[in-house]
């Protein structure tokens, strides 16, 4: 089994759009897939369709309900705020030991994807955060980043942290941004030019998963052949 963490370098970028392409390319390619969201906040009761668990249960193809969402997305919490505060306003917590726990379960699917939730240094309780879960996990990740003014910055701040706790970057993908000061591929360029040794890719805000470029061979190197496709 192979695992991969979807990350960004901050909240509304699109972890949960790349992700739904990931899943999208890899089940064409006859992987069998495992999609998790293991922390959600901004839940309520309604329109669980539209929640970023019900959204990867939609790509993997499988009903929406709530057990189902329950077992994509086990810390679920009201407040739309980061995971320690909406935790808090509900006098609970995320055990982060039991996260970590959750995340290696043994799965008969070839790939488990693991997104995350905010950006890589949002605090997860009082002494974690997203970048101490992606270490303790010790998988490789896919950064999603924007295309809008201040992204460099965030960017390379992201891949730094990253890079100070000794996670493989699989590659960073710009997920081009509402607004925006250049065309996203100059801002790629950059990227690319600051992290020679990872891989850069484009996606555009016209793409659909379906339609969105081919992210497979970032993950290639990471995938175990043993649990791949049939030939």
């Amino acid at each position: 089994m192979s695992t991969i963490f979807v990350t960004a370098s901050g909240t509304e970028i699109g972890k949960t759009f790349v992700t739904c392409a990931l899943i999208h390319q890899l089940r064409g390619h006859g992987y069998s897939i495992r999609a998790l969201k293991p922390v959600a906040t901004g839940v309520t009761d309604d329109a669980q369709d539209l929640t970023d668990s019900g959204i990867l249960l939609k790509a993997l193809g499988h009903p929406i309900d709530s057990e189902r969402v329950a077992a994509v997305s086990p810390w679920q919490f009201r407040e739309p705020l980061s995971p320690d505060m909406a935790a808090e306003r509900e006098d609970r917590h995320i055990p982060f030991d039991d996260l970590v726990a959750f995340c290696c379960e043994e799965t008969e699917e070839d790939v488990t994807l693991i997104e995350g939730i905010g950006g890589v240094m949002v605090p997860l309780d009082r002494q974690h955060t997203v970048l101490d879960w992606i270490a303790a996990l010790s998988v490789p990740a896919l950064l999603v980043t924007g295309s809008y003014l201040g992204t460099l910055s965030h960017t390379l701040t992201a891949v730094g942290m990253l890079r100070a706790q000794n996670v493989k970057l699989a590659g960073i993908i710009v997920n081009e941004s509402e607004t925006q000061p250049v065309d996203p591929g100059e801002t790629a360029d950059v990227l690319a030019r600051f992290v020679a040794d990872v891989p850069v890719r484009i996606v555009g805000r016209l793409d659909t998963p379906e339609r969105t470029p081919d992210l497979l061979p970032l993950l290639e190197p990471f995938l175990s052949r043993a649990a791949g496709p049939a030939p």
